[in-house]
């Protein structure tokens, strides 16, 4: 990939922005998407913490886990998706 400017999707931006990212032109793709990898790796181990000291059944933890996997959705996308083809 190129060293920009990057035109990320307009329609990615507002899930950007629900994780904290606001990408500039100068914002490489593997970047952003390497914060919000690390961001969700962040919460389901703090996720995990919580079952193993026994604050939620095992079902309410699937369920978090669930929930929490819907949020970061973007993940499924890889760094060149989020931004528009150069020409």
């Amino acid at each position: 990939m190129s060293d920009g400017p990057f035109r990320y999707h307009p329609e990615l931006l507002p899930f950007l922005l629900k994780h904290g990212v606001a990408p500039t032109a100068h914002t490489s793709p593997e970047v952003v998407r390497g914060y919000i990898r690390d961001l969700y790796k962040y919460e389901i181990r703090a996720l995990r913490a919580r079952y193993l000291k026994k604050e939620f059944s095992k079902q309410e933890y699937y369920d978090l886990v669930d929930r929490l996997r819907r949020e970061y959705g973007i993940l499924a996308l890889l760094p060149h998706q989020l931004v528009e083809p150069t020409e």
